[in-house]
């Protein structure tokens, strides 16, 4: 009687301590952060709500509805994920990156292929990209594996499994972004500049090699498309791939007909008539720019920098070793993202194919991305917290 009395006790003092520490998590909580972020998803629904306005006739909300019920499962994700301890990511790291690495192989058996590419899961009510949520469980799993002392070489190792896999789809773009977010988490972990230098020029005559030298005798790493995506914003007018080249131009023409307050939904020709490709998901830049004008874009942008800034000040706060790997591999990974996004649609960074963060019209890039901004909020609190314990 007196064990499970005291037994009874302990239970309810567990559950008083995990009370305070979540309300002292919420009490820490990056609100700029998290304004910035809901800002990030209303201007994106509206961008959505102008771009697809007509291409689905009959239904012109039917995209806007899809990406709001997005965003809803991903604002509870940011929720669930701002909650949960990274530490509990720390200590399940090989457990995360089994699951991950799992889930991107079972897309080469149970895939569908689109546009010559096998990288989504049908589920019935969703098709999703594992990929695209794979992003954030690979940082969460690669920061457990540097923060437990393992050598370069090591992380490499396991980070390189994914990559590959996700380059064999083929997705190109989503394994630059995971190797963005690798060689982040590298840097924050503290390797050694001769090291990174290292593995930067290897990188880069690796590159080289793919590109060009390869190609010149008769070995062909990537399939034309994919070459001329990554090449074609250099040279617009020589590119090889005429469908790579007519999305490019009519891309650039969209961004510079939107001029300074945008033509509107009605007027924008270039994102109505279909003249630009994809102007819902890879393009979506374009087409904003095109109704929104650079007003708009600025707003955008500016809301970026804003969330940018202060996720790269989680770094610096961060309660822990492998709380600040993550923070770093999350930020470099939508840092990324935006910048070829956008720099392609104004033919200053390759072609990939990489959605832009919280606009791009789709389920899984949203909840995904949500998610992430939830692990961050998560690390700042704890981060904040752990600071006014020790004052």
């Amino acid at each position: 009687m007196l064990e499970y009395a005291g037994s009874q006790r302990s239970g309810l003092q567990a559950q008083r301590a995990e009370g305070v520490a979540l309300v002292s998590v919420l009490r820490s909580i990056d609100w700029i952060l998290l304004a910035g972020v809901a800002a990030l998803v209303g201007v994106g629904l509206w961008a959505v709500a102008g771009v697809t306005r007509f291409d689905n006739p009959g239904h012109p909300s039917y995209y806007l509805d899809r990406q709001i019920v997005y965003a809803a499962v991903g604002g509870f994700g940011l929720i669930v994920a701002m909650i949960i301890d990274p530490d509990v990511y720390r200590r399940y790291w090989r457990v995360i990156f089994g699951g991950t690495v799992g889930l991107i192989a079972v897309v080469f058996v149970l895939g569908s292929a689109a546009r010559g590419s096998t990288r989504w899961i049908n589920v019935g009510f969703f098709t999703f990209q594992p990929s695209e949520f794979g992003k954030l469980a690979f940082v969460l799993a690669l920061a457990g594996c540097l923060a437990s002392g393992t050598t370069v070489l090591r992380a490499l190792g396991f980070g390189l499994i994914p990559v590959v896999l996700i380059f064999a789809q083929p997705d190109l773009g989503t394994a630059l972004v995971y190797l963005a977010a690798l060689g982040a988490m590298l840097f924050v972990a503290g390797t050694p500049w001769k090291q990174l230098t290292a593995l930067g020029a290897i990188a880069t005559i690796g590159a080289v090699a793919v590109l060009w030298i390869g190609p010149a005798f008769g070995v062909d790493f990537l399939k034309g498309y994919q070459k001329a995506r990554l090449t074609c914003f250099v040279h617009p007018s020589k590119c090889s791939d005429r469908y790579t080249r007519y999305n490019l131009q009519q891309s650039i023409v969209a961004v510079g007909a939107g001029q300074v307050y945008g033509r509107g939904v009605k007027n924008s020709t270039q994102t109505n008539l279909n003249f630009l490709p994809e102007h819902g998901t890879d393009f979506v830049f374009a087409s904003y720019s095109e109704q929104r004008g650079f007003v708009g874009a600025s707003l955008l942008l500016a809301l970026y920098l804003l969330v940018l800034w202060r996720a790269l000040r989680i770094v610096s706060i961060a309660r822990d070793f492998y709380s600040a790997i993550v923070a770093g591999g999350i930020v470099v990974a939508l840092l990324f993202q935006i910048f070829v996004n956008v720099g392609m649609t104004m033919g200053i960074a390759p072609i990939t194919g990489i959605p832009l963060p919280f606009v791009s019209v789709g389920g899984s890039s949203m909840i995904a991305n949500l998610a992430a901004m939830g692990v961050l909020l998560s690390i700042h609190a704890r981060g904040k917290a752990a600071r006014a314990r020790r004052r």
